[in-house]
């Protein structure tokens, strides 16, 4: 009894609170003489800030033209923004602005939901030794990494030199699909010094005074405080795994929409597969510095590290100013939007 009192009291609260709240709008409108959509364009600059509210007030409308507008095609997004000014009764010769920022922030949002279908089609898509493309991305990726060392078979245990578990990559691909593979070749291709730097420290058992050179010039610790940390010891962990892993971890962001921060801040449009992968190369970075500095034991400990980086990344991407990726930031165009 006590608990369907509960329920009653709760689904009494929601429909008076949404009562409420569609009242308070209504009122606001007529004493500023503006929509919601219009006081979220005018008084929140471009970003994450205010797509993310445009976003909800089109989902929360009471009009179903409005609530569908966020999963239109992207062609269609012109014609969409047409009938939320007629909708909306506002004039677009008097209020020109305002449609060029609900376009912008209509791009980033139907561009999401693109993208996340356009990277779960590559997860979904198995790595397959007969077709002469996959084959050829995995040699490319062989080839970024040991440019001085030539694969003598395909299947080899060669491939463990650059993280794979045995001596076919195919089986290691099963749960991110080509996903792990193309994300893995765009970091040796595009940022290869780090890359290459990370496999590096992933191999050897202690670190040189170059790598410690080269972490201290990408971090805002003394060297006094990298001394501390006893940095000598043993990484150990698999580059191409952990790459595999990574994926997984920005596949989740992605799609549960905590990326959605990031990617409203650095797309001036609608963000692409080529944010989706520069973002993997940022928290590829990352993930190595954070495994440093949490000083694990062994890779046993692999997935308390994960986790504690996961759980890290989230509560940034909290933060409506987020920008992951400072060098990957977005154009200044869209400070005019």
């Amino acid at each position: 009894a006590s608990s369907f009192a509960r329920m009653f009291v709760q689904v009494c609260l929601y429909f008076y609170c949404k009562c409420l709240w569609r009242c308070l709008k209504f009122v606001v409108r007529k004493l500023t003489g503006q929509c919601e959509l219009q006081r979220i364009c005018y008084n929140t600059k471009p970003g994450a800030a205010r797509t993310m509210k445009i976003e909800a007030s089109l989902k929360g409308s009471k009009s179903k033209r409005l609530q569908t507008s966020v999963s239109v095609h992207p062609d269609a997004i012109e014609k969409t923004i047409d009938d939320i000014m007629e909708l909306k009764r506002i004039n677009p010769d008097i209020n020109p602005q305002l449609g060029v920022s609900l376009q912008a922030c209509l791009l980033q949002i139907v561009g999401y939901r693109n993208l996340i279908a356009e990277v779960e089609k590559l997860r979904r898509e198995p790595y397959d030794s007969e077709n002469p493309q996959h084959e050829e991305m995995l040699l490319k990726l062989w080839k970024c990494l040991k440019p001085n060392s030539p694969l003598k078979a395909r299947i080899s245990k060669q491939w463990c030199e650059i993280g794979f578990q045995g001596d076919d990559p195919k089986t290691d691909f099963r749960g991110m699909g080509l996903l792990g593979l193309y994300n893995l070749v765009y970091f040796a291709e595009w940022d290869t010094e780090i890359a290459l730097q990370v496999l590096s420290d992933s191999l050897h058992p202690k670190y040189s005074i170059r790598t410690l050179i080269f972490f201290l010039s990408l971090s805002q610790l003394s060297k006094a405080e990298w001394e501390k940390k006893k940095f000598d010891k043993a990484i150990g962990y698999s580059f191409a795994i952990v790459g595999i892993n990574i994926t997984d971890l920005v596949y989740n962001l992605l799609v549960s929409g905590a990326l959605k921060t990031h990617f409203y801040n650095v797309a001036p449009e609608a963000p692409t597969l080529t944010h989706f992968q520069q973002t993997f190369c940022y928290l590829m970075h990352e993930f190595h510095k954070f495994w440093i500095e949490e000083d694990p034991l062994d890779i046993m400990e692999f997935n308390r590290v994960r986790e504690k980086f996961h759980k890290r990344i989230l509560k940034q991407l909290q933060n409506p100013e987020m920008a992951l990726c400072p060098h990957f930031a977005a154009s200044e165009s869209l400070i005019n939007m």
